[in-house]
């Protein structure tokens, strides 16, 4: 069953998730890389505003194409989710409560869901072209020296995505290599 939630993103919705569950979102989700993330690190350390109100929102790691003709956004694929780990936490305990990327998650990263409340969404790498059609809108909303990197507003419409760590610690990646171990030591 597919689960179908809005943004924002409150704890109460994410304590409903769990690793695994499939889920599509709707509404509005930003994005930024790692550029925008040290941007954002460098305001938050000189006490100055971020670029919007983190808490409660959902960030994807994503640079986008540039829009053809006639479409909202190019393809807009995941990005390797590590490179923000040592940015994370601290937006976590900010009130970040979801992320959506690729791979692996940081110790840190993992130990500040479970301290502040906050889920990881895998979206699918290899599909960014099918992504972009569930953008309804995006504008650029801070750092556009940037280019494909700038912090993004966008609004979705049921955005496929999957719970790969929950705000319990549950972790897709874990769990999926060892019931893959168990059956690979029952066929020995």
């Amino acid at each position: 069953m597919i689960k179908q939630i809005t943004a924002p993103l409150t704890h109460e919705t994410i304590a409903g998730l769990k690793a695994g569950d499939m889920v599509e979102i709707s509404g509005v989700i930003y994005t930024a890389r790692d550029a925008a993330h040290k941007r954002m690190m460098d305001l938050v350390i000189s006490n100055q505003p971020l670029p919007f109100n983190i808490r409660e929102q959902i960030i994807y790691y994503v640079g986008p194409c540039p829009a053809p003709e006639g479409k909202v956004i190019g393809s807009a694929g995941p990005t390797t989710s590590g490179r923000m780990d040592k940015y994370t936490p601290k937006l976590i305990e900010m009130g970040l409560t979801g992320m959506i990327g690729k791979g692996q998650r940081s110790d840190e990263v993992i130990s500040a869901m479970k301290q502040y409340g906050a889920v990881y969404f895998g979206a699918v790498g290899g599909a960014a072209a099918l992504i972009s059609k569930c953008i309804i809108s995006q504008e650029v909303i801070a750092f556009a020296d940037l280019g494909t990197e700038a912090v993004r507003k966008m609004v979705v419409n049921r955005f496929p995505v999957i719970v790969v760590i929950d705000q319990y610690g549950n972790n897709l990646y874990d769990s999926g290599r060892k019931k893959y171990r168990v059956k690979e030591l029952n066929h020995d």
